[in-house]
């Protein structure tokens, strides 16, 4: 159901990305860059956060970790986590296939400076066996994603 979400999303909001399902999982970093042949941080992981009394989202490289002390230092408050049914509750999205797409609520998307990296990353697309292939300018523009440093 959550990839008809994005779906829609993409077809209300006139978004023509191709999205990308797979035979296959894609549900953790490298499942993904093996379903997608590519390096595994070229796939833009996508983790919600309880910032206060906000959830937010950060889409970062996918093989990077984040930084407590940098996290901290750009949103005042330590780094927690949703819980998978906190995550659902949140996005509409499960595990392995949460995307800043399609959201059941409306949430804050920051996106980590490791993408700069890339030109084009792939994000999952709300399945864990799907993703979308989609240039980093472009991503900024269809999030509103506001830009951070809170990886290593």
């Amino acid at each position: 159901m959550s990839i008809e979400t994005v779906r829609k999303d993409f077809q209300r909001r006139n978004i023509e990305l191709e999205i990308l399902e797979f035979n296959v999982s894609s549900a953790t970093v490298e499942l993904a860059s093996q379903a997608l042949g590519v390096e595994p941080g070229r796939i833009a992981k996508t983790m919600a956060f309880k910032i206060k009394d906000e959830d937010v989202l950060i889409v970062a490289k996918g093989d990077v970790k984040v930084d407590n002390r940098k996290f901290k230092d750009a949103f005042g408050a330590k780094a927690k986590m949703l819980s998978s049914e906190e995550l659902l509750e949140s996005t509409g999205h499960p595990v392995g296939g949460v995307c800043p797409f399609g959201l059941k609520n409306p949430l804050k998307v920051f996106l980590d400076e490791s993408l700069r990296a890339y030109d084009f990353v792939y994000p999952a697309v709300g399945a864990p066996n799907s993703a979308v292939k989609v240039e980093l300018k472009y991503l900024e523009n269809i999030t509103n994603g506001e830009w951070v440093d809170v990886c290593k």
